[in-house]
């Protein structure tokens, strides 16, 4: 008997007979079968799948993930550099680099806040506006049909929110 070790899986032990050259291993091979696959490579898998597609879309606008992220926040009522930073999880810098981005190609404009000019408030433009609008439209076109679209945003929360 052979001991065979599978990426990602238990280890199987199964009496292999010699295969013709070129054959392969039925058994063996519908272990790599994505039906086979334990729920977290599923997952894992699944999830690189759509960020791919999600990026290449996103890049066909002229956006990134984190431009896409500041502009949703502002959308939302979020006003000022800090708040953004704080609400998107990143530090300052961050941020401000992203705003810098955003505003050099004309999404965003950046002033100094009236009551405190230390700070800096945040607009969206109306081409950046237009631009979120578009990128909105986008999760229907790069995210695949299934059965349940509520079971599995059900389900992706509770994963997030473990």
């Amino acid at each position: 008997m052979r001991k065979a070790e599978l990426p990602d899986t238990p280890s199987v032990v199964k009496s292999v007979a010699p295969s013709p050259a070129g054959a392969g291993d039925s058994a063996i091979e519908s272990v790599h079968l994505p039906e086979n696959w334990p729920t977290a490579r599923l997952l894992s898998t699944a999830a690189r799948a759509v960020e791919r597609r999600w990026a290449d879309a996103l890049t066909e606008l002229g956006l990134t993930h984190a431009g896409l992220i500041v502009l949703h926040l502002i959308e939302l009522g979020v006003s000022t550099q800090a708040e953004l930073a704080r609400n998107a999880h990143v530090e300052a810098q961050t941020m401000s680099r992203t705003v810098d981005r955003l505003e050099r190609a004309g999404h965003i404009t950046r002033s100094p806040d009236t009551v405190d000019r230390r700070r800096h408030v945040v607009h969206v433009t109306p081409e950046g506006h237009a631009l979120w609008q578009r990128a909105r439209g986008l999760e229907a076109a790069v995210f695949p049909a299934v059965a349940d679209p509520e079971a599995l945003r059900t389900a992706l929360l509770q994963i997030i929110k473990r």
